[in-house]
């Protein structure tokens, strides 16, 4: 059984060839005029719930009864564990993979491995990237810039510097660079 909820004002829509299991709720918005949106190929199991004026890209996997406020933003790729909690207004990015029972209250940055009450980063997703088929030297400037953002002692400002100087060329970097800096929560590190 699948429940969407959408009024006058706001709608709720689903990507082409996804899959909904049993009792999952998808609601649209309520007074916003937003809209509640789920991209092509996802898979969103029994009892998720997902809130209003959410956006799921493409391939998002959410597992039993994984949790999204209002407003969230789940970026193509992602995978939410069991019984996972993600806060208002927060950004789940591109490829990653938040573990079972966790809590987001910031943003989770793209290609991570994000766990915990409350959430903390642990890093690239070795096993995430390489399934995905990325290069060994991709998956090696974003394993380098992991280590300056979370493991240096570098503050958020001085590890994206080191970052744009230390690693050249590389688009999934330049991408990590950018969710960080327009975060607008902060990120979970």
């Amino acid at each position: 059984m699948i429940q969407f909820f959408a009024t006058a004002e706001g709608t709720a829509s689903c990507g082409l060839s996804g899959d909904c299991r049993e009792i999952v709720t998808k609601v649209g918005t309520k007074g916003g005029g937003g809209l509640t949106k789920t991209g092509d190929d996802c898979f969103i199991m029994a009892q998720a719930h997902i809130a209003h004026d959410c956006v799921l890209g493409n391939e998002v996997i959410m597992a039993n009864a994984a949790t999204l406020a209002g407003h969230v933003i789940v970026e193509n790729g992602a995978n939410i564990g069991a019984y996972s909690g993600v806060h208002q207004f927060c950004r789940v990015g591109r490829e990653a993979y938040v573990g079972g029972y966790s809590v987001v209250v910031k943003d989770s940055l793209p290609f991570a491995l994000t766990v915990g009450n409350h959430a903390k980063c642990y890093g690239l997703n070795k096993v995430g990237v390489r399934r995905r088929g990325y290069s060994r030297e991709t998956i090696a400037a974003l394993h380098h810039a992991f280590h300056l953002l979370l493991s240096s002692k570098l503050n958020t400002t001085q590890a994206l510097g080191r970052i744009r100087a230390e690693i050249k060329d590389s688009g999934e970097v330049n991408e990590l660079v950018q969710f960080v800096e327009s975060s607008k929560r902060g990120v979970i590190k």
